[in-house]
């Protein structure tokens, strides 16, 4: 009886497996007709011209904020470095996988078929050593820049370096049109040499507890020559500000945190390339669980490469379709992923087509589908991320402008409904409003030595706020975090170190709270007098928001988590490895606090200048009306003169309403085809 009922389960598993893999199957058929349609460049040029558009945008606001003399130096360099952020943005993928999984025939495939041969070197014996980039930045020119392997005995990080080209080869490519140079300077990245046991561990690429038993066998072993490349292609997608970062397997990961902390985090999506002949393996495993899965707030897609091996001329294509579909439920059980997310495809057949024009293998590669939800997946995200950053902080100025202009518009109204209503009126009339006038010029002079004490108080209290911020208050943590570690380059002494590191990071954003929401209503109140007492617009201070910088921060505390418990980080225990991952842990940590110290700083800006912009703007407006008082009373026939010059005002201000609501429409313009 038992028997039976377990041949029942049995049968009912086997039925579900069946109904799972048809459901599959015909879910990929669906995805690759709707692919044809929409092309992955087409979608990054839409987007690069709405990028460009908001670029565009923003200057225009600037030539106007000058022409209209609201430019403030700290101000404008800001909103530049805002166009500067726009021009130079990237949408990054990046392509992580073990060794032979064909990560860069995938390159190969999406990037570089046009050259009808392989640019980048993925033959057999040939896989890429080091991380390498592919971009294009206009004014470095055509070429493969590379860092050398002895820049690991520094202190310094890759991001470090980037900063400094002085320490970097760079091949120039100088015929476009030659494969077989463009091919020459790509192969260099995979060149490796032999150095000794004890000068492969001073770089931190050997470790003689996992690989005794080759030390007592040969002196020599082999590294790779470079610690990074990158490659500067015009190639149209990545002239369209489009970026891709190809990774070595899992010891290049385990070696190199910076690229598990920040490079790999930063990109817009992380592709995880397998194969279909090996399936998901244990190193599989580990670089899915430690290096992608592991980090949050991007787009993973699987990629299963190399599914030609299951293309059978002796056999139906349902066979072959079946086949795939059960090799990506296996990859999805073994991931622990949505079926959604495994990409079929083979890049080496994609590659093929591409060159001979077939699209009939074209679409049985699977590229295209693969290149839809890419274009599907990344671009929203960034667009997204660029208004809820960019976008947001210059309506805000903009908004702040039209407040002032709004202001000023109300005054000039107030100013020639009371000079039209001197028509007619005598002298001794005219002498009694100059009098009011005058007291009222002389309490505001008074007020206005009161909101000049205010703002001096507010500035100070700003400089303890960025205080908290500030990289002497880093500095002071890191002392801190390494008395804590106790020197010892340990995973055990990583814990405790890293544990007070990120309690003073959160307990300083928390007092940058505290003192923003003090210096905010401060600000309420003053607006809120302005409004009460002279009758000027009332507008609302913005928050200081550093939730998104605190988010960051507990994504980079999971992924130091998640790199330091590693199966190769533990088993390994490498000195080297482990003062590797703390510089680079640090360096990300600056790069926060100076992102958010600069955020606060903008705050800050935003929310004071304002309302001492209305402040002394009303200041003039009253002296202006009490001058053309004096002047109407001296010679009554200027009033005509005096309302016909405050008619021009106040039509060139309502022409400055429209410009900043034309300008507000243009920056808060969608993504659309």
């Amino acid at each position: 009886m038992n028997t039976k009922a377990g041949a029942s389960i049995s049968q009912e598993s086997k039925d579900a497996d069946n109904n799972n893999v048809v459901a599959l199957e015909s879910f990929i058929q669906s995805r690759a007709s709707k692919s044809a349609a929409d092309s992955f460049s087409k979608h990054v040029a839409v987007f690069k011209r709405w990028r460009d558009d908001l670029a565009q945008a923003i200057a225009d606001y600037q030539s106007w904020v000058e022409r209209q003399g609201f430019a403030d130096g700290e101000q404008d360099l800001r909103v530049y470095e805002l166009i500067e952020t726009l021009q130079s943005d990237k949408l990054t993928v990046a392509l992580v996988g073990e060794f032979s999984r064909g990560k860069t025939e995938l390159l190969n495939a999406i990037f570089f078929s046009d050259y009808k041969q392989r640019l980048l070197p993925s033959s057999a014996g040939r896989t890429t050593m080091c991380p390498t980039e592919l971009r294009w930045v206009e004014e470095d020119g055509p070429c493969v820049k590379l860092l050398p392997i002895e820049t690991r005995k520094t202190a310094l990080t890759i991001s470090d370096y980037k900063r400094t080209p002085i320490h970097w080869t760079t091949l120039h490519i100088l015929k476009l049109g030659s494969a077989d140079e463009i091919n020459e300077a790509f192969s260099e990245i995979t060149r490796t040499k032999k150095v000794t046991v004890r000068e492969a561990q001073e770089l931190g690429l050997y470790n003689s507890r996992i690989e005794s038993v080759q030390s007592s066998t040969k002196e020599l072993v082999d590294v790779p020559v470079w610690r990074h490349a990158i490659v500067n292609f015009p190639h149209p997608l990545l002239k369209q500000g489009l970026a891709v970062l190809d990774t070595p397997g899992l010891n290049a990961l385990g070696h190199e945190p910076e690229l598990t902390l920040n490079t790999l985090p930063n990109a817009q999506a992380i592709l995880f390339v397998l194969a279909a002949d090996t399936g998901v393996t244990k190193t599989d495993h580990e670089v899915w669980t430690n290096h992608v899965n592991a980090i949050k707030g991007n787009t993973h897609l699987v990629v299963l490469n190399k599914i030609d091996i299951l293309w059978d001329e002796l056999q139906q294509d349902s066979a072959i379709s079946k086949g795939i579909a059960r090799q990506i439920e296996e990859t999805s059980r073994a991931l622990h992923v949505d079926r959604k997310i495994i990409f079929p495809v083979s890049a080496q057949k994609g590659l093929v087509a591409r060159i001979k024009n077939d699209r009939t293998l074209t679409e049985k590669s699977g590229l295209p589908a693969l290149e839809h939800t890419l274009s599907e997946e990344i671009i929203p995200s960034r667009h997204t991320l660029i208004r809820n950053r960019i976008v947001h902080e210059i309506s805000g100025r903009v908004e702040s402008n039209r407040a002032l202009i709004e202001s000023r518009l109300t005054s000039v109204n107030k100013q020639l409904t009371d000079l039209k209503a001197l028509s007619g009126r005598n002298l001794d009339a005219i002498q009694k409003m100059i009098a009011r006038m005058r007291q009222e010029k002389q309490k505001y002079d008074k007020e206005l030595e009161g909101f000049q004490i205010t703002r001096a108080a507010l500035s100070r209290q700003a400089q303890i706020l960025l205080g908290f911020l500030s990289m002497k208050s880093l500095d002071e943590l890191i002392v801190k975090t390494r008395v804590e570690m106790n020197e010892t380059w340990t995973t055990r002494g990583l814990k405790s170190g890293m544990a007070t590191f990120f309690k003073g990071t959160l307990e300083r954003m928390e007092k940058v709270s505290q003192e923003a929401d003090e210096i905010r209503k401060v600000i309420e109140a003053i607006y809120l007098r302005l409004h009460t007492e002279y009758g000027l617009s009332k507008i609302i201070p913005p928050r200081l928001s550093l939730l998104s910088y605190v988010m960051e921060f507990k994504k980079l505390e999971e992924r130091a988590n998640a790199f330091r418990d590693s199966p190769v980080t533990v088993m390994t225990e490498q000195h080297f490895v482990i003062k590797k991952f703390f510089i680079t842990l640090v360096s990300q940590a600056r790069q926060l606090f100076n992102e958010c110290n600069t955020a606060a700083k903008n705050w800050f800006q935003a929310a004071v200048n304002p309302v001492f912009a209305q402040i002394q703007q009303h200041k003039v407006m009253i002296d202006r009306s009490f001058e053309s008082l004096k002047k109407i009373h001296e010679n009554m026939d200027s009033l005509g003169e005096r309302i016909a010059e405050m008619e021009e005002v106040r039509k060139d201000l309502e022409s400055q309403m429209k410009t900043t609501e034309t300008l507000l429409e243009r920056i808060h313009r969608p993504l659309s085809p």
